[in-house]
């Protein structure tokens, strides 16, 4: 990647029939975005300019660029990887529409790959559209995983007052039981806490766990996974020094606002975290993939077809996303030279006292 000034945020467009355009360009005709940073959006100029116009948005400065490493500060630089016959059908689900998603998605993460963007940032997907030879999985968490060849992410929802993390994602409900195994619970408070600290610049984070069954199973009355699993887990996890605490039934735990005294969540499956973050965070929530190599963020919601094409979408979340994409990328810079110097640090330590000895 070439010197910048500023860092270099990809955007997909996600599902072109959705609100993903338009809060692309509603949180970039904000002249804020473009003082930090430099956004690639990958679409076409042909669907750009469509939502420009029906969006009243027409003096923003766009430019058309072959790819980020020539990315322009400044401007909105629009990669095109689509071709000239793709059209909005405003609302609808369209093959064409899953088909474009993909497209812009296998652009934008080939480019992170080549290091001529720093983050990411994907607008909604169909999950039902947008499967093909090429995309077989539940969403982006999962293609993402797949792409740079993770053994484990987490789905960490953030807000400025919530970090929940799903242990289980995009799976059906009657396969979460089986797969709470305490391996899992472990690996994924290790994650969380590699995590809070290079990413959010939080050290030492405490971390609460969430029950499985209601109450917490009431010592084995309504569930035994809590005895079997999670608080074993909880326990394997403060051996290895990570302030993790619970099990704690979700919905005292979220009404007494208990939640207040942690810097992340662990929730169990994917609507017990979620129905808490958006009750709370909505407007203003992110989705994070906390394990990747790369920074990934999305808005919290979804393509949102009842709002598509009305000029109705509000472009909080996304415009959230992109902050946060900002400040990750940046957190993760300022991590690793602290790392750095600290193990050069030890290095010299080391060496001085090896020529002590001597």
């Amino acid at each position: 990647m070439k010197d910048r000034q500023k860092l270099c945020i990809g955007i997909t467009q996600g599902d072109i029939n959705g609100i993903g355009c338009e809060v692309i360009l509603k949180t970039l005709n904000d002249a804020r975005m473009s003082e930090l940073c430099t956004p690639v959006l990958y679409s076409s100029p042909k669907i750009v300019a469509y939502f420009r116009k029906s969006l009243s948005l027409t003096s923003l400065n766009v430019v058309s660029v072959k790819s980020a490493a020539e990315a322009q500060d400044g401007k909105i630089n629009i990669v095109n990887c689509l071709s000239d016959e793709v059209y909005v059908d405003t609302g609808k689900s369209t093959e064409m529409g899953g088909q474009a998603a993909l497209a812009s998605l296998q652009t934008a993460v080939k480019e992170i790959k080549d290091r001529f963007i720093d983050a990411l940032v994907t607008a909604p997907i169909n999950k039902h559209n947008i499967q093909s030879e090429h995309f077989r999985f539940h969403g982006h968490t999962e293609y993402l995983q797949s792409e740079f060849g993770n053994e484990q992410v987490l789905m960490l929802m953030v807000s400025d007052r919530l970090r929940i993390g799903m242990m289980t994602g995009h799976i059906p409900l009657s396969e979460v039981p089986q797969s709470v195994t305490q391996s899992r619970i472990v690996d994924a408070l290790r994650l969380l806490n590699r995590t809070m600290p290079a990413d959010f610049n939080l050290n030492r984070p405490k971390i609460a766990v969430l029950s499985l069954n209601p109450h917490a199973g009431d010592n084995g009355v309504i569930g035994d996974e809590e005895q079997r699993i999670i608080i074993p887990a909880v326990e394997q996890a403060k051996n290895e020094k990570i302030l993790a605490f619970g099990p704690y039934p979700s919905d005292g735990f979220f009404g007494s606002e208990n939640y207040r005294k942690f810097d992340a969540i662990l929730a169990m499956y994917h609507d017990q975290g979620m129905t808490a973050f958006k009750t709370l965070c909505f407007e203003s929530g992110v989705n994070y993939t906390a394990g990747l190599p790369v920074v990934r963020t999305s808005p919290a919601h979804g393509t949102a077809y009842d709002l598509a094409g009305k000029d109705m979408a509000s472009p909080e979340s996304f415009r959230q996303a992109m902050y946060l994409a900002c400040d990750i990328a940046k957190n993760r810079k300022r991590h690793r030279y602290a790392v750095n110097n600290d193990m050069k640090g030890t290095n010299v330590k080391e060496a001085k006292e090896a020529k002590d000895d001597r």
